[in-house]
């Protein structure tokens, strides 16, 4: 199951999190994000208990899309400790997501 990050809960939720953090930036408007939605959940289902797999929405959180310079949507960044290991961009397969895990 996929956690809803927003500006307010994203320190405590990526950055501060035991395991590591798979972070999909998205938007309501965007196809490609719907479309690549149901695979994130896949990853989420298949990974969990080992990696944590979280959504922001940037149009609400854009202080957190500024800050990962979030220019292309779906984009998704895998934290680890804190810091960005793994960044994709546009839609991508469930091997493709595998990867950067």
């Amino acid at each position: 199951m996929e956690v809803i990050v927003n500006v307010n809960n994203f320190e405590n939720e990526v950055l501060k999190a035991e395991t590591p953090v798979l972070v999909d930036f998205w938007a309501t408007w965007c196809g490609p994000c719907r479309m690549l939605a149901p695979t994130v959940s896949a990853i989420a289902e298949k990974y969990a208990g080992k990696v944590k797999v979280c959504k922001v929405d940037i149009d609400e959180n854009v202080p957190l899309a500024e800050k990962y310079g979030i220019e292309v949507i779906p984009t998704l960044i895998l934290f680890k400790n804190g810091e960005e290991k793994a960044r994709k961009i546009g839609l991508m397969t469930a091997n493709e997501i595998e990867s950067m895990l």
